[in-house]
């Protein structure tokens, strides 16, 4: 059974910066992509960064230049990097893997304060 499990997240103040991680762990065959999205209360989940195997990555314009998002195949781990952060990148951040089908995390709280 795959799971895939969250961590970084917390309370930060604004500008500062967080780290997430995820970690799949169970077999899991034929990576596609890894991704970040988030979610607030009310709101659908919106997408943040994905990085495919080929190497491709994509960031939603509002975190550009300030994310980073990398992977670690061995560990079949993805990376969130978040600087400068604001007040609105407030929300649960989930992991996302995909294969043949979509894996999720838990979600992992990311809080900034002004």
């Amino acid at each position: 059974q795959v799971q895939l499990v969250e961590s970084g997240g917390g309370l930060v103040q604004a500008g500062g910066s967080l780290r997430l991680s995820c970690a799949a762990s169970g077999s899991i065959y034929g990576i596609n992509s890894m991704g970040w999205y988030r979610q607030t209360p009310g709101k659908q989940r919106e997408f943040v960064a994905r990085i495919f195997s080929s190497g491709s990555i994509y960031y939603t314009d509002s975190v550009k230049g300030r994310f980073a998002i990398s992977r670690d195949n061995a560990k079949n781990t993805v990376y969130l990097q978040m600087h400068s952060l604001k007040p609105e990148d407030t929300a649960v951040y989930y992991c996302n893997i995909h294969t043949v089908r979509d894996y999720w995390g838990q979600g992992t709280q990311v809080t900034v304060s002004s």
